[in-house]
């Protein structure tokens, strides 16, 4: 866990790419077309790998009240301005009491996690927070035409040069590449761990995103628990 106070490469390269008012419109347009801004107001929200906090900007927006961040990051935490209350944690043993939230949310988090038994054991924490009916949110990275010719202007010299954000977003890649190509590289066990745990409503994969509305899914009879 970073707990200093300086921002790492790859926070750094984040806080580049894109303004905090730019990505607060971007959580909130995602919301909207998953439906989500339709979710009772009165929704506790636990927003895991919040960042520095837009996303939580982006559901007070909609008229939500009682969001929750979550996130590894000390460092990131603190530039927040969203006025909710944030946690430091882990989101594979997230310390959030059973069925407690009714709304989980993530933006382009799941994608740092550095194994399938990571993500498994984070999708099982998800499911355990959320409560009977509730929902949760999945916004992440997916392989499309769209993703591959931004990856590929990000990677021309000139392109870096003249457009901050294209740079930015290519920083933010060469520090996270391991675990960025290896979620891009298994679609198929992804979803089949997305299918395991949750029961999507909504599930979009468009202009290289993955986008899931979902409940949770019923434990399956003498299914290994993850904790």
């Amino acid at each position: 866990m970073n707990t200093a106070h300086e921002l790492d490469a790859w926070e750094r390269a984040y806080r580049d790419f894109e303004t905090p008012a730019g990505e607060m419109r971007k959580f909130g347009r995602r919301l909207h077309a998953l439906g989500a801004d339709r979710l009772d107001l009165s929704s506790r929200i636990l927003e895991i790998c919040c960042g520095r906090g837009n996303a939580l900007i982006a559901w007070q927006r909609l008229g939500f009240r009682r969001a929750v961040g979550l996130d590894l990051s000390y460092a990131l935490l603190r530039l927040s301005n969203a006025g909710a209350p944030r946690i430091v944690g882990d989101v594979r043993a997230m310390p959030v009491a059973d069925a407690s939230q009714d709304i989980v949310a993530v933006h382009g988090g799941l994608h740092h996690l550095r194994s399938l038994e990571d993500l498994e054991a984070t999708l099982g924490e998800m499911r355990r927070v959320i409560r009977p009916g509730g929902h949760i949110v999945i916004v992440e990275p997916w392989s499309t035409p769209f993703l591959t010719a931004v990856h590929a202007l990000s990677r021309q010299p000139l392109i870096r040069r003249l457009w901050q954000k294209m740079d930015a977003f290519e920083r933010m890649y060469e520090h996270e590449q391991k675990t960025y190509d290896a979620w891009l590289g298994q679609p198929d066990a992804i979803l089949a761990l997305v299918h395991r745990y949750l029961t999507p409503l909504v599930l979009h994969r468009r202009w290289g995103k993955l986008m899931v509305l979902a409940r949770r899914a019923p434990e399956r009879t003498g299914a290994r628990r993850v904790r």
